[in-house]
């Protein structure tokens, strides 16, 4: 085993032998480890210059030779969406910035509490160096989005260049327990996650379980797990605590995931986690022919206050786009649209018509967007409609290929056996069985809702909505709860059938 690799330590291969050999290394090692976090530290610091990425032309594009590893669409925009899940202050958010160089806590009341309460997102671009001289796990990299797609190694000793293999995008869920809805909100965008727990502190917390119970739910099956703030505890409370993951994931969609120790904060074993992003998560399989449909997790106003009227940019979309490839210059349509109720109180909707303008991946300028990694659309809506995450859950796509919208739902549904994250399990653990006239919230795609039951028959429920949602049948939900004035998750369903609601031309 090389002095670089020592360095590594990975709890997949042998822990004790790994761990043990690392009490026999030089004093002099530390400072190696230093100069390396200085090194990444530095790269992070050095400022962006606008690098050559492929070009995307409209005139030669044909959609059936596109692939998620095509060089034209990894080259500016991510094609997987990866999670970061876990209980709140177990470094979601700090390990994203390690590898991305992207902080997603901008909000002001997200920086003040040092917690992420919306959904935060990052780009990255994970690298290679396939020369032989650059040993693994150094021979993986990773950088912002607008890096160029090759560069050469700047590690002493190493030849060749790091190329391009990935470009992933991070949906950065809040891990609180009153922002779950949230949570589950970023779940119906991913393709994998990462499950970060802290290693200075038990396992497995409230938000912990709960997290992985809505992946699993959302059908989730890649996952890796990284054991987190390794600096900050002792050789044998790691090794502990690695065997209370292993037992926490025995049974769960989780159980044969690798586990990977790291400090986010040092960028300890990072290089690891690049690796193992890229081994271990598969392409998702991508359908590039259908007609473009995206689903919106934020939305903006992108003007400042003041801004002159001639001025005024059009209202910002951003999400993920589910199937198609979306196309400057596109019209396109927003479902459910404005929502408003008749004198009669019954509720009518009407789709927002426009075009898109722009498409950009962070400050990447795209000619067409693919599915996978989080994408903002520029258009020409008003930007009252879209300030303040207004759009968030309603779906974008070609005019008159939309899903229809329903204002009531029969769903099958399934309970879980008992709530998850809650401390004191006594009297709240069992999960009882939905009543008629109860009021849930139902998570669609990135739509959550209030759902009221009006008929329940064994596994099968009728539910009124509180506001409508454009789906399909066949869609899978999240049920949740409310338990001590928080939402709990306490099951799943599918959508059977549903009345829809008439759409105001």
């Amino acid at each position: 085993m090389s002095e670089d690799n020592k360095k590594h330590v990975n709890f997949d291969d042998d822990v004790d032998d790994d761990l043990s050999s690392n009490e026999e290394e030089p004093e002099d090692n530390e400072s190696e480890l230093i100069a390396e976090q200085n090194r990444v530290l530095q790269q992070q610091k050095e400022p962006v210059k606008k690098a050559k990425l492929a070009d995307q032309d409209l005139k030669t594009l044909n959609v059936n030779e596109l692939t998620p590893l095509s060089p034209q669409v990894i080259s500016r925009q991510a094609t997987i969406n990866i999670g970061t899940i876990g209980h709140v202050a177990h470094g979601k958010s700090t390990v994203v910035k390690s590898i991305s160089g992207v902080r997603t806590i901008r909000f002001k009341t997200e920086m003040v509490r040092n917690i992420t309460i919306k959904l935060g997102y990052a780009n990255a671009k994970i690298y290679h160096n396939p020369n032989p001289t650059c040993s693994r796990p150094q021979s993986y990299t990773s950088r912002g989005s607008g890096h160029a797609d090759s560069f050469p190694c700047d590690i002493p000793g190493c030849e060749g260049n790091y190329e391009l293999v990935r470009h992933v995008s991070f949906v950065d869920c809040p891990g609180h327990d009153i922002l779950m809805a949230t949570m589950l909100n970023g779940a119906a965008v991913m393709d994998a996650a990462l499950l970060l727990i802290a290693g200075n502190e038990s396992c497995p917390q409230p938000q912990t379980s709960e997290h992985l119970a809505a992946v699993e739910i959302m059908k989730l099956k890649h996952i890796i797990i990284l054991q987190n703030k390794i600096d900050l505890v002792r050789e044998q409370e790691a090794i502990t605590q690695h065997g209370e993951i292993k037992r926490f994931i025995e049974g769960t969609v989780a159980h044969d995931a690798p586990i990977i120790p790291i400090s986010a904060q040092l960028k300890y074993n990072i290089d690891v986690v690049c690796e193992y992003i890229t081994k271990k998560i598969p392409i998702p399989v991508r359908d590039f022919t259908s007609s473009p449909r995206l689903i919106v997790i934020r939305s903006f106003d992108v003007n400042k206050p003041g801004e002159q009227v001639e001025e005024l940019k059009g209202g910002v979309a951003g999400g993920s786009i589910l199937q198609g490839v979306l196309r400057v210059g596109q019209e396109i349509e927003v479902r459910p649209g404005i929502v408003s109720k008749n004198a009669d109180g019954t509720i009518k909707c009407k789709p927002i018509f426009s075009k898109v303008v722009t498409l950009l991946a962070e400050e990447n300028e795209l000619q067409y967007a693919v599915p996978g990694g989080l994408i903002g659309v520029g258009t020409k809506i008003d930007p009252t409609l879209t300030r303040a995450d207004r759009l968030v859950g309603q779906v974008l796509g070609e005019v008159g290929h939309l899903p229809k919208i329903y204002i009531e739902l029969e769903i099958s549904y399934f309970l879980l056996r008992r709530l998850l994250g809650v401390r004191d399990l006594e009297n709240k653990g069992k999960i009882q069985k939905l009543t008629k006239s109860e009021m849930l919230m139902v998570n669609i795609g990135s739509t959550s809702a209030g759902a009221r039951i009006v008929a329940v028959k064994a596994d099968l429920a009728k539910v009124v909505l509180t506001s409508p949602v454009c789906t399909q049948v066949g869609e899978k939900l999240a049920l949740s709860r409310r338990v001590d004035k928080h939402w709990r998750l306490i099951g799943w369903g599918q959508i059977r059938k549903g009345k829809e609601l008439a759409v105001e031309e």
